[in-house]
């Protein structure tokens, strides 16, 4: 038995996306900046994904940056941002719920002279928008906020915020880490009003190694790359055409069904809650009202995350204890929702996708009711 649980930190590449990487390495591995055919062809596939890419965003194609994954992306966006355009304004607005592919590069500008305003969630877990809004003003050149927060799925209010903030600040640059969002709740940038979007290849049953950054036009990002002025200067290095291709052809794969996925999507996260509930000493840290279906954070009391998640594993169910970035730290970020750390050192991340089924589940919870049986003896 294999039950696969931990799709916020990688999904199973889907049969599609192997089969354009495929493709591009035994036939298609011409260099996409040569002159000749296969050049020509390989620049081909590469337009045809950036295409697949901005459908998705609502942009246009001519938008799409292609990179290594979301932390380059998300590098990208504030390096190349606070370079252009905080040489004056030295303010940065965020959350202290990040990432660390944005929490560790604006820290490292707060220690090179930026001003970094990190606004946390309320008692009750959430974050206010206006305390976002309220916090730019005319010396701000960045707002840096993620769409879905990657441990508990909490959906930020940043479509609010973003529009409030472009209105009354319209040369304060957006930018949106929406890793956790995309391909699984809908995404318009027409709609959400972020100059910068960052999204993974691998979140979204595509391949490890590929990201993308969205940078709308007219807005100047500085790049981290320097070399033969790939992506139009923004992403020097040739162009992993297997790579891209396979995020490609993921993201045309999953598009047609986005809606129904993510209704499948709350049945199910529905039905982990209602079971999870049942068992003596389980509680939930996602919130049920603004949360994405796809992640649900749960604390087992008294038994420990790495315990719990590795009785899991001897029964071919994994799950994860947080972020796959923090190979099992302490959560920061479950402190900041106001979760205790007798909570927070029990939590473990249960993430779903498109492949998951209704008995993936029953399995789940039997597990944990037998870990709790067996550990707690």
């Amino acid at each position: 038995m294999s039950v696969y649980l931990d799709n916020a930190a990688t999904t199973q590449p889907c049969e599609p996306a192997v089969s354009a990487a495929f493709l591009s390495m035994v036939e298609n591995y011409g260099n996409p900046s040569s002159l000749h055919k296969k050049g020509i062809d390989a620049e081909k596939a590469i337009t045809e994904a950036r295409k697949a890419i901005a459908s998705a965003l609502v942009c246009a194609p001519e938008c799409v940056y292609f990179t290594s994954g979301a932390t380059e992306s998300n590098n990208t966006a504030i390096f190349g941002i606070a370079q252009n355009y905080g040489k004056r304004r030295k303010k940065i607005v965020t959350t202290s719920i990040e990432h660390p592919s944005v929490s560790q590069p604006l820290k490292y500008l707060e220690e090179n002279g930026f001003e970094v305003v990190r606004i946390s969630p309320q008692r009750n877990g959430q974050i206010d928008y206006q305390s976002i809004i309220e916090a730019v003003d005319e010396n701000t050149c960045m707002v840096s906020c993620m769409m879905v927060n990657n441990e508990t799925g909490y959906i930020l209010p940043i479509k609010r915020a973003f529009t409030a903030i472009k209105r009354n600040f319209p040369e304060c640059v957006t930018h949106c880490d929406a890793v956790q969002a995309f391909m699984k709740i809908p995404i318009k940038s027409t709609e959400l009003y972020a100059d910068l979007i960052s999204v993974s290849a691998h979140k979204v049953h595509g391949i490890k190694g590929c990201g993308a950054l969205m940078i709308k036009r007219g807005i100047r990002v500085a790049p981290l790359l320097l070399g033969g002025g790939q992506e139009k200067g923004i992403r020097s290095g040739t162009e992993s055409v297997p790579l891209i291709s396979a995020f490609g052809a993921a993201v045309r794969a999953l598009q047609p069904g986005l809606h129904q996925a993510l209704k499948n999507a709350e049945e199910l996260n529905a039905y982990i809650r209602k079971e999870a509930l049942k068992i003596p000493g389980v509680s939930i840290n996602s919130d049920i009202e603004n949360s994405s279906p796809y992640i649900l954070n749960l604390s087992v009391e008294g038994i420990r995350s790495e315990i719990m998640l590795h009785f899991l594993e001897e029964k071919g169910i994994y799950v994860s204890s947080g972020s796959a970035c923090s190979k099992g730290a302490k959560s920061s970020v479950l402190k900041e929702f106001g979760i205790s750390d007798k909570n927070a050192d029990s939590a473990l991340r249960i993430s779903i996708s498109r492949e998951t089924i209704w008995s993936d589940i029953d399995d789940l919870i039997n597990g944990i009711i037998d870990g709790c049986q067996s550990i707690a003896h």
